[in-house]
């Protein structure tokens, strides 16, 4: 069957009819939108004309559809613009006249002037409104406002000029804001009377206390009525701007009488004394209940912040009341968490929430003001680096520290108070969603923070507690060993159960833990030597614990869940390397105390310190492809370092723990694994040892005991070549023309004759010519830089005798000469530099 027209051609026609259809049905929109607006404006307009309509053109594919006409505005907005400047100039004409030319009127002219113009505006915006110029009708009501206050001021001035000032303003303002209440009721169209008789409504009462000389009590019960006032308003206001209005002014005023309260609370001497401030927190709570409880989601989760900080205050003020004590703070937590009973209070739900956040707030308050006493801790372990094995410091663990510890014995009391708290919530997750439940709807998430803050608070208060107690120094440490065992415990009963934040929290105050443990133990002999062994044991058992868990979530990361298994084998990782790295630490700890307590100096004790990396490289080998394997190798290489620069200032004894490290490489590279690096490492590690024990026999003539090594060298380096030709000239010739080329270079550059940089800059010379004819880039290289370096230290005196003999600027101008020609033939340099990398590239 064939289509008449083609099917293509037949859907570009319905195409473009449906564009013309979408284009005259949104002109049709827009023409009823337009009228809709006119028939609903109260004041009549000239119709637009109606006709024909407009030929559409059909909009194309990329066209967007024609936009509907826009009523006229700009007519509006200039005519509002022109009435605020005509109300501002107005006002600024009032008030130029009263505070200027009052005084050359009499008083029957002043009355008459300020109450014509006064009636004048009051009475103006009536008619405007009804002619429909609300806009007008605002201006002057404006105006109006302003005179009025000008009239008070006035009559103070004139007719009770010795009236007290304060007291007179709180009857204005109570005057003033009646009198705009009633006129915004009476012309309900004007917007602004209501919000400024709010405004005006904050100002009696806290003047009324100024006027009367009432004390901070006084004040603060005035501004807290106040807010009240407001919370009313805004509540049951008539309007959005009069609820604003009395909002701000409730969350402006109310704060500032409740910290009045507040400083009287805490300042108190007495529970007597702080009973009243007490009362007037009370009530504030009250005023904060009151305005959420019918309040938006927002304000009334405010308030039930506000009202659940005003109870706490009140009563923790009163049981506190008194000279400032060290138990002020664990009061107060109390107080807080208790608050949380109130989630089973008949409140709304935003109100609850509110009461819950602020019990959370005093809660964290007060685990941030007991936190110093931990840091003091801290830094009291780390002064022991400053005198290792100098013995115990007076006063046990607080002599570290100058703190006055008598002051902080409430810090341990509230730190494992809320640890205990976070792990009873943790502990019974079920009945703490239940108990929660009118108000909040924590997920799992949150059991996994509450244990963790369980564990990081038990830990903090377990670490201060010695030095408040005042614990001897060996009682300390064992007590903080004890504390870091159990923490290792957790973490390993934690991260082999799952992946919540307890097992890593856990883990990590545990090193923390076991490095304040360590630092404290260095005061005394007999506690390093125990607590490091302790620690050694407590380590490596948490990693040997790990190692099951961590293989079992390796195995399981192919099934479905890969994402999980993933970060739980991840997480077991790390847990079990830094397990690892803590023993290989306490190790080397031991091997460095051994060497001390035998009497040894630094570079003879270095020796001693190499078992660690022996034996992690023994450790190594076991473990082969195991996680931690490539962990513990780590830590002992940084070991080996640690050795190495123990024993720098003997040239001998680091010759020695040169050679004895590339003894421990060597063990290494017999692992498949482990072979490229490791033999890199030995070959290097034994060259350098040989070098080094040639400079501290004093050998003058390093050739007659490097020329032996050189030759069977290559000699082994040419017959690997020739049974396979792949084999790379650095593995075959680099160690055997290293161990001559280099000691020589050192003693041509350090003897004054000219026989020996000759003889070998001819052997460098014969090497380089010998790795160019042969492509060898060993040979090419070593030999290359041998010959250069040798030949700089000859040319060296001519250079400089050349280079003082001519003129300052030479220097420059033959540098800058020599950036011009680079610059100048820059991209053909480049293309010399790809081709002699290409070239090294290409050589074995």
């Amino acid at each position: 069957m064939e289509h008449v027209p083609p099917p293509a051609e037949e859907l570009a026609l319905l195409d473009r009819e449906l564009a013309r259809l979408d284009a005259r049905r949104a002109q049709l929109l827009a023409r009823r939108a337009w009228l809709v607006g006119v028939l609903s404006r109260p004041v009549a307009r000239p119709a637009a004309p109606f006709g024909p309509p407009r030929p559409v053109r059909p909009p194309t594919a990329f066209a967007p559809p024609s936009a509907p006409p826009r009523a006229p505005g700009g007519t509006r907005n200039a005519q509002n613009v022109l009435l605020a400047l005509g109300g501002l100039l107005l006002a600024i004409a009032a008030i130029a006249f009263t505070l200027v030319s009052w005084g050359e009127m009499g008083i029957g002219g002043r009355s008459a002037v300020l109450t014509a113009v006064t009636a004048a505006a009051l009475a103006a915006p009536a008619p405007l409104l009804r002619r429909g110029l609300p806009a007008t009708a605002e201006s002057f009501a404006a105006l109006a406002s302003v005179l009025m206050v000008l009239d008070a001021y006035a009559l103070h001035r004139v007719v009770m000029p010795r009236a007290d000032g304060p007291g007179f303003a709180a009857v204005a303002s109570a005057v003033l804001a009646a009198l705009w209440a009633g006129y915004g009721l009476l012309l309900g169209r004007l917007r602004l009377p209501l919000p400024l008789a709010v405004v005006s409504a904050q100002l009696p009462l806290p003047l009324c206390a100024w006027w009367a000389g009432a004390g901070a009590s006084a004040f603060g019960w005035a501004l807290v009525v106040t807010a009240a006032m407001d919370a009313a308003i805004a509540l049951r206001g008539r309007g959005v701007a009069v609820r604003v209005t009395a909002c701000a002014g409730c969350w402006t005023v109310g704060p500032v009488g409740l910290l009045v309260a507040l400083a009287q609370s805490v300042s108190a001497g007495t529970a007597w004394a702080a009973l009243g401030p007490g009362v007037l927190l009370l009530a504030g709570a009250a005023v904060a209940v009151a305005g959420a409880w019918r309040a938006p989601s927002g304000f009334a989760v405010a308030g039930g912040v506000l009202a659940g900080w005003c109870a706490v205050a009140a009563v923790g003020g009163v049981l506190c009341a008194g000279p400032p004590g060290t138990w002020s703070v664990p009061v107060y937590l109390l107080c807080g968490a208790a608050l949380l009973a109130a989630v089973r209070a008949p409140v709304p739900r935003p109100v609850g929430q509110g009461l819950v956040w602020s019990s959370s707030a005093v809660v964290a308050g007060a685990v941030l003001a007991s936190m110093p006493p931990v840091g003091l801790s801290l830094i009291g372990a780390a002064y022991r680096l400053a005198g290792v094995w100098t013995g115990a410091p007076d006063g046990g663990v607080r002599g570290a520290s100058a703190a006055t510890w008598s002051q902080m014995a409430s810090a341990p009391v509230v730190l494992l108070m809320v640890a205990a708290l976070s792990g009873a919530v943790h502990r019974w997750w079920p009945r703490t969603v239940r108990f929660v439940g009118p108000v909040l709807v924590p997920g799992p998430v949150w059991r996994g923070v509450a244990g963790a803050a369980a564990v990081a608070l038990g830990w903090a208060g377990c670490t201060v507690t010695p030095a408040v107690l005042g614990l001897p120094h060996p009682v300390a440490v064992v007590a903080q060993l004890a504390v870091v065992a159990a923490l290792f415990a957790v973490a390993v009963r934690s991260l082999s159960r799952g992946t919540d934040a307890v097992g890593p929290t856990a883990l990590v105050c545990g090193a923390v833990g076991a490095g304040t443990a360590g630092l404290w133990a260095l005061a005394t002999e007999a506690t390093t030597y125990a607590a490091s062994g302790v620690l050694l044991v407590v380590l490596g058992a948490a990693a040997v614990a790990l190692d099951g868990p961590a293989t079992s979530a390796a195995r399981a990361v192919p099934t479905p869940s890969a994402v999980e298994a993933t970060r739980t084998m991840w997480t077991l990782r790390i847990a079990q390397a830094v397990a690892a790295c803590g023993a290989v630490l306490c190790a080397t700890v031991l091997a460095v105390a051994a060497g001390a307590s035998l009497g040894l100096s630094a570079h003879r004790a270095a020796p001693v310190l190499l078992v660690v990396p022996a034996a992690t490289a023994l450790l190594g080998t076991w473990l082969r492809s195991r996680p931690p394997a490539l962990a513990v190798e780590s830590a002992g290489a940084v070991a080996a370092v640690v050795s190495v620069g123990m024993a720098m200032p003997d040239r001998a004894s680091l010759a020695l723990v040169l050679a004895l490290c590339g003894t421990v490489a060597v063990g290494t590279a017999v692992r498949p694994e482990r072979r490229p690096a490791a033999g890199y490492l030995s070959t290097g590690l034994f060259v350098l040892a040989a070098w080094l024990r040639l400079s501290a026999s004093g050998i003058s003539a390093p050739e007659a005991y490097t020329l032996p090594v050189t030759v069977p060298a290559l000699v082994v380096g040419a017959l690997l070549r020739r049974r396979d030709s792949g084999a790379s000239s650095w593995t075959a010739y680099g160690p055997g023309l290293a161990i001559t080329l280099v000691p020589s270079l050192f003693a041509a550059w350090s003897d004054p004759h000219w026989v020996r940089p000759l003889l070998l800059g001819v052997a460098a010379l014969a090497v380089t010519l010998a790795g160019a004819r042969q492509r060898l880039q060993a040979l090419l290289l070593l030999g290359g830089a041998v010959l250069t370096l040798d030949a700089l230290h000859e040319l060296a005196p001519y250079v400089v005798q050349v280079v003082g003999a001519l003129p300052r600027w030479m220097p420059l101008a033959l540098a800058g000469a020599l950036l011009l020609a680079v610059g100048a033939t820059y991209e053909q340099r480049l293309r010399d530099a790809r081709r002699l990398k290409n070239a090294l590239g290409r050589m074995r």
